[in-house]
């Protein structure tokens, strides 16, 4: 544990962390890389499966056709770590194990070759669900080998030497490992930070550099205060919240938020008439998104928006999905204008739902400012990228590539903004 952090006994909650000492708000508390991770299925073939980083070209294994890679350095790096999983991979075809599944085996790879939750609050479902999961574990690692069964009794602890109860901590102590851009691709285990608990409006935030997580604060933290981060998107009601937290994590969220209701009344600004057509919209419109229907939702976008019109405020969450929806079917199809009218009308409201410094807002903000940036509305493009780095500096640390790119980025407006101002002279 790093020496700023202590691992204590948080009241109602169990185990947690907490400061040592006093922490300003970007301050990096903890750095680590996974004792296990593997790239998401539900990832396009474009990540590198060591190095977590996209590419447009990758190689891909001759042997489970699974696995890619940037290059040949990048493809013997991993060998000690996907040989035994590539026999797997074989056996299993054609079906496909899931992230959990790959995941709890890695981490039985791991623990075999160094040697070195509570299930009875789960519904009959959730049980159904994690006994499948675990069944195919065991399938999964009959390929490999089969006396490894015996190697995983003497090498895991005692309670997760059953594949139920070891996919069961799998799936809830593993944290989404995200791009720069937050965008999902892949699963990793660091089992320190597992400690952490959660907050809907947490002091902490973390991101990711490849697979190497970086845990900042985002307020200023006291000492012997709690680490709190987020185990859910914070932007939805506290219902929903509620909901989410109970059916993946097993446990009803009491904070401050949660109790107070806060923002609920917001996000339901309007007429209830005018905004539960759009609730009902979304699961439509969600599901054209998942299929890259991107014409079918723009269409669709655009009418329920310019039905509702002014009627609903921009703060209404629904509208706000609506919108944001909007602007990604706009930039997968080129559509640069609406899709920097969309997005510009986002960041009002983003800026009310995330007070404190959060990479969903700076990575928002620096999105619509590469828009302004390629339709040349260099001033605004400039301003809008200052407002990112406000947020990216402290959410992501100075070192961090994707701030590397926005003070690029706006290196290249205020040189723009120079010739300009020449050559009108």
């Amino acid at each position: 544990m790093a020496p700023r952090l202590e691992r204590f006994v948080s009241p109602g909650k169990g185990n947690g962390l907490r400061a040592t000492a006093g922490v300003r708000r970007g301050e990096l508390l903890f750095s680590a890389e996974p004792l296990a991770s593997c790239v998401s299925n539900r990832v396009r073939g474009d990540v590198c499966h060591r190095c977590f980083t996209r590419r447009e070209t990758l190689l891909r294994c001759s042997q489970c056709k699974t696995a890619r890679y940037c290059n040949i350095t990048c493809q013997k790096q991993a060998w000690s770590v996907h040989k035994r999983e590539c026999k797997c991979l074989r056996g299993l075809l054609p079906r496909v194990p899931t992230d959990s599944v790959r995941l709890a085996a890695r981490l039985i790879f791991a623990l075999c070759q160094s040697r070195r939750e509570n299930l009875t609050s789960m519904s009959e479902q959730k049980k159904q669900g994690l006994s499948q999961l675990a069944s195919m574990l065991e399938l999964y690692l009959r390929q490999e080998a089969p006396d490894l069964a015996q190697e995983m009794t003497s090498s895991l602890p005692p309670s997760c030497r059953e594949p139920l109860s070891l996919i069961a901590k799998v799936t809830c102590n593993c944290f989404t490992v995200s791009d720069g851009e937050l965008q999902e691709i892949g699963v990793g285990l660091y089992p320190s930070l597992s400690l952490l608990n959660h907050d809907c409006r947490p002091n902490c935030v973390m991101v990711f550099e490849g697979t190497k997580l970086q845990l900042r604060a985002v307020r200023d933290i006291k000492p012997e205060e709690e680490l709190t981060i987020s185990y859910i998107e914070t932007l939805s009601l506290t219902e929903d919240r509620q909901r989410q937290l109970e059916e993946q994590y097993h446990f009803t969220c009491h904070c401050q938020r949660c109790d107070s209701q806060d923002k609920d009344g917001l996000m339901l600004s309007g007429e209830e008439a005018t905004w539960r057509l759009l609730k009902e919209a979304l699961p439509r419109l969600e599901e054209q998104k998942a299929e890259s229907r991107w014409e079918a939702l723009i269409k669709s976008c655009s009418h329920f928006l310019s039905t509702v019109g002014d009627d609903l405020p921009d703060e209404n969450l629904y509208k706000l999905r609506l919108t944001d929806m909007a602007l990604d079917a706009s930039v997968h199809l080129g559509h640069w204008e609406e899709a920097v009218r969309y997005g510009e009308k986002t960041l009002p409201v983003y800026r009310q739902y995330y007070p404190d410094p959060h990479p969903v807002h700076g990575v928002q903000l620096m999105r619509v400012g590469k828009l302004q940036h390629y339709l040349e509305h260099i001033a605004d493009a400039l301003d809008t990228f200052k407002q990112a780095f406000q947020i990216i500096k402290l959410t992501h640390g100075d070192d961090h590539p994707l701030t590397a790119d926005l003070l690029m980025k706006m290196e290249e407006c205020r040189s723009e903004l120079d010739q300009k101002s020449s050559s009108s002279h």
